[in-house]
């Protein structure tokens, strides 16, 4: 996987500020599907929440990951070069809010059972459904990196309501 490590810098002119802000607030009414990527590997072990993330095609299975430059598992992902999308239930509410913020890696894992699958990637026991993927392609997303993945395992541990974030706040569908 080939990437630039460095994020842009961020413009603080106040009407790109105002524009930032406009388009995150109106982002937060985009009801989303909640996600821990997870990866593992020589790179280490990492994790991050993400509602970035959406299916490509199903020849071959195929999702799309968006992972911001500026992530704790930015460097372990893109050394790795494989990751496990796992889809959150209701009940992981917590667990999200974990893997969301400043947590140390340790202390995330520790909130949940996992296992690896092909790839190694941590899998979480009682997630929704898990996608096992190999990253094939990098697209520049200005702040982010755009993730191509194939989907090499797929495998569904449990039925339930998926947690769902919108305006700013976790809900259960």
């Amino acid at each position: 996987m080939s990437v630039n490590a460095s994020a842009p810098a961020l413009d603080v002119n106040p009407e790109v500020v105002d524009a930032r802000m406009n388009f995150r607030n109106a982002m937060s009414r985009l009801g989303a599907a909640v996600h821990i990527v997870t990866t593992d590997g020589p790179g280490g072990r990492a994790g991050f929440a993400a509602t970035a993330v959406c299916s490509v095609s199903d020849s071959p299975p195929t999702l799309l990951v968006c992972l911001n430059r500026t992530s704790s598992a930015y460097l372990p992902l893109k050394e790795n070069g494989v990751l496990c999308v796992n889809v959150l239930s209701a009940d992981h509410a917590d667990l999200s809010q974990l893997f969301g913020g400043k947590t140390p890696v340790d202390e995330r894992f520790a909130g949940a059972t996992w296992a690896p699958l092909t790839t190694g990637s941590p899998a979480l026991d009682d997630a929704l459904v898990c996608f096992d993927c190999r990253v094939v392609s990098v697209a520049d997303g200005h702040t982010h990196d755009i993730l191509i993945c194939e989907v090499l395992t797929t495998v569904q541990p449990k039925a339930g309501q998926s947690l769902i974030y919108l305006d700013r706040k976790y809900h259960a569908l």
